[in-house]
C-alpha cells in the first residue's frame, strides 16, 4: 500500500469564504500514482471545513446567509469564547456545522465523486493562512 500526504495553503482577504478544490485534490491524486485507495481532505484550523456539494454560486451565497443567521458574527460578546481576547466564537460553530474533512474514494485513478459533487474549503474566520490536509491511501 502506498501513501501520499501534501498540504493545500490558503490565505483568504475575506471573514467568510467558500473556494473550490476539487481540481486541487485531483493533481495530489495524480501526483499520487494511487489508483485504488481513499482520499481524506480535511482542514487544519478549527475555524476552516472541507466539504462536498454543489458548485453553484447561489448555493454558496445561501450558505452564507444561513450560516450568518445560525451563528452570526455580532456582537461579538454574545459568545463565551470571545472572553479569551478573540473574536471567532461564530467562526467555530460554523466549522462544526460544516464538517472538519470529506473521505472520497479513488477509484481507477480518479476521485469517485456523484455528478454534481465537488469539494470544497470553506473559510469562516479569514486573513490569515491556513492549510488543508490532502492524505491518499492506497494501491
Amino acid at each position: 500500500m502506498k501513501s501520499y500526504r501534501k498540504e493545500l495553503w490558503f490565505n483568504l482577504p475575506h471573514r467568510m469564504d467558500f473556494v473550490h478544490i476539487t481540481k486541487d485534490v485531483e493533481e495530489c491524486l495524480s501526483e499520487s500514482g494511487i489508483r485504488e485507495g481513499l482520499c481524506l481532505v480535511n482542514a487544519m484550523h478549527i475555524t476552516a471545513s472541507v466539504f462536498i456539494n454543489d458548485d453553484e454560486r447561489g448555493l454558496h451565497q445561501d450558505y452564507a446567509k444561513w450560516l450568518e443567521h445560525l451563528a452570526p458574527h455580532e456582537p461579538v460578546s454574545q459568545y463565551l469564547h470571545n472572553r479569551t481576547g478573540e473574536d471567532n466564537g461564530d467562526a467555530h460553530l460554523k466549522r462544526q456545522v460544516m464538517g472538519r474533512e470529506i473521505v472520497v474514494a479513488v477509484t481507477d485513478g480518479r476521485l469517485d465523486l456523484g455528478p454534481w459533487e465537488r469539494v470544497f474549503y470553506g473559510e469562516f474566520d479569514g486573513r490569515r493562512r491556513k492549510r488543508v490536509l490532502v492524505k491518499i491511501i492506497g494501491e
